[in-house]
């Protein structure tokens, strides 16, 4: 094979790129009834948007549109940031899909969880959630898929990968039920135990690409062998991996419903607890002392009571998510009412993905008012995350993310779940 002169190659490969490139030259201008811009603040009317280079250049009622802008006019409509979910499965496949589903992880080819996550974060990025934070896949498969959103070979969120949850052997983390040596404790897999395991577990998913650890304080409901709230780490174990994580400058998400559980992490210093399905009294008042975010997970706990009915899970995952569904519910009015910060998080891959915006409904249907799960799902979302200089609100300088909804969400949160408008970094994803 002849090869091609090298700065023919050099000269192909420009253009290449210069096509697949998304540009930016131009202003567009966005015009809407309404804009709510993610702080809290109140709506502003009428709403314009500029946007350049991917970025917001002005938002506001009053901005003067440039001659040339590109427009695109969305009237009666409200924008809103781009939405971000802080607690989602996007490669694999989501409960009761296709048949064994519940031996998916000795049938599936490594390389089937990393396709189903192509379609699953489409899926996501057109329900309007333009950032997602993973937590926790096999093989490092949310590290890839975020590699090629970033790359532009595939379209999904922003994602921030979690690398494999972190879970003691036989926990709710770890693979179980099956037959010595399938599933035996690995590192690779994140099955680490004992403060010098943990510690290594850390630092192998941050050298493998980990934006954020995540470890499995508690037991879960879908889980073989363990009980759905007991503690799973030792107060040593957990501050370990809090300390390694935080030491690499990555924040920690604890997978917790049992309330013993949820206190230590809290003293151990995560920055979110995921579910906190049992929350008492004292474990509010130290996610308040901490500022330990919620991240609440209500689609999951009213996803799993409908696989219960639907019978898709049996015995004693049935028995778990019976017990914990209702109870998590009442936990979260009680943390609302109390005004711990909540972080909006569903758990998607538990259920199929491109509905997560029906949280913001369960959220306000157990007692947060509208305002602020909009804020849970933007600003607050944004700074768990680590990225409020960058997502998370309207105002210039911010990463042009920005979805459309018709009519007032405040009035009826349940238009969130029917966005007509998705831009990503300056680029339309869906227009209605």
């Amino acid at each position: 094979m002849r090869h091609m002169p090298r700065h023919r190659l050099i000269v192909s490969i420009t253009l290449l790129f210069a096509a697949a490139a998304p540009c930016h030259a131009g202003v567009t201008a966005l015009k809407a009834a309404a804009l709510i811009d993610g702080s809290g603040g109140d709506p502003v009317r009428p709403a314009i948007i500029l946007v350049q280079d991917g970025r917001i250049t002005a938002a506001g009622s009053k901005v003067e549109i440039p001659a040339g802008a590109e427009m695109i006019d969305l009237p009666g409509a409200t924008l809103l940031p781009g939405f971000i979910d802080c607690h989602v499965h996007l490669p694999g496949r989501h409960i009761g899909e296709g048949l064994n589903w519940e031996d998916a992880s000795v049938r599936d080819l490594p390389q089937e969880a990393a396709i189903r996550g192509v379609r699953n974060a489409r899926l996501t990025l057109e329900a309007g959630f333009t950032t997602v934070r993973n937590v926790g896949t096999a093989d490092f498969s949310d590290v890839a898929l975020r590699d090629m959103i970033t790359a532009g070979v595939i379209v999904g969120p922003r994602i921030m990968a979690a690398g494999h949850a972190l879970g003691i052997t036989g926990g709710h983390c770890d693979t179980n039920g099956y037959v010595p040596g399938i599933f035996e404790p690995d590192i690779a897999r994140g099955i680490a135990n004992g403060m010098d395991g943990v510690t290594a577990a850390v630092r192998y998913q941050v050298k493998h690409g980990a934006d954020v650890i995540k470890f499995c304080a508690t037991g879960g409901v879908l889980s073989e062998g363990d009980a759905v709230g007991v503690q799973q780490y030792t107060f040593e174990e957990m501050k370990a991996i809090v300390d390694a994580s935080h030491m690499t400058e990555r924040k920690v998400a604890a997978h917790a419903h049992g309330n013993e559980g949820i206190k230590v992490a809290v003293k151990a210093g995560v920055d979110s607890i995921e579910h906190g399905s049992t929350l008492d009294d004292e474990a509010i008042a130290l996610m308040k002392q901490h500022g330990t975010y919620l991240v609440p997970t209500l689609m999951a706990q009213e996803a799993v009571e409908k696989a219960v009915a639907d019978g898709v899970l049996t015995g004693l995952r049935k028995e778990k998510a019976t017990f914990i569904a209702p109870i998590a519910r009442a936990s979260f009015k009680k943390a609302a009412a109390a005004g711990v910060k909540i972080a909006l998080g569903t758990d998607a891959g538990v259920f199929a993905h491109g509905r997560n915006a029906h949280e913001f409904t369960l959220m306000v249907r157990n007692g947060l008012p509208a305002a602020r799960a909009i804020v849970a799902g933007t600003s607050a979302a944004a700074d768990l995350l680590g990225l409020s200089a960058e997502i998370g609100t309207l105002k210039p300088g911010m990463h042009a993310d920005i979805v459309a909804v018709s009519g007032d969400p405040l009035a009826d949160i349940t238009l969130l779940e029917k966005v007509s408008f998705v831009m990503k970094d300056g680029l339309v994803v869906r227009k209605q």
